[in-house]
């Protein structure tokens, strides 16, 4: 269970949706920078009823949200490609479960392109997985860069939401004027 100093700050839940495995990662600010609190995935077995597979993906983020003191949660935003529609619509489906778990638990949602994501961290709208996990490891001082690729996909999202608004903002405008 978190301490009472974290309490007074909150943390901001990075979502990566999806119906197979959802990658999440749980960051504080209480440093002042970006710290990595819990991060994993929730993993749905595959060949069951989707109205199951959904219960089971918004149970497993409640627990989640119910572990910590989650302030906002930040989500990939939902895209589409032409020669893949169902995999969008499968995407959206537990887009919206997660979404629903964070709107019970009276949290503000924020959504996040995958490009702008990308170009924050890297420098590269495309970036490659691996250019991703290696990012989220110097980011957050990791000894090795996270994995699966989900779980990096979800600290990804939620940085970006910190770096777009939050405290950690002004450290990262800082160090990106050094650069």
């Amino acid at each position: 269970m978190p301490t009472n100093e974290t309490t007074s700050e909150g943390m901001v839940l990075g979502l990566d949706p999806g119906l197979g495995i959802t990658g999440y990662g749980v960051l504080s600010t209480r440093t002042g920078r970006p710290t990595l609190v819990e991060a994993g995935i929730i993993r749905i077995a595959r060949g069951r009823p989707l109205a199951d597979r959904l219960k089971e993906l918004f149970e497993g983020v409640v627990e989640i949200l119910g572990s910590f003191p989650i302030r906002a949660v930040a989500i990939e935003q939902l895209y589409s490609h032409y020669e893949r529609p169902r995999t969008a619509i499968l995407m959206g489906h537990a887009r919206g479960v997660l979404c629903l778990a964070a709107a019970n638990a009276g949290l503000e949602v924020h959504s996040y392109e995958a490009t702008k994501v990308k170009r924050l961290l890297t420098g590269n709208g495309r970036a490659p997985k691996s250019q991703m996990q290696h990012a989220i490891q110097l980011q957050l001082g990791l000894a090795a860069p996270p994995d699966p690729p989900d779980v990096a996909d979800a600290l990804a999202i939620g940085l970006c939401h910190l770096f777009s608004t939050g405290p950690a903002n002004q450290l990262f405008q800082s160090q990106r004027k050094k650069s």
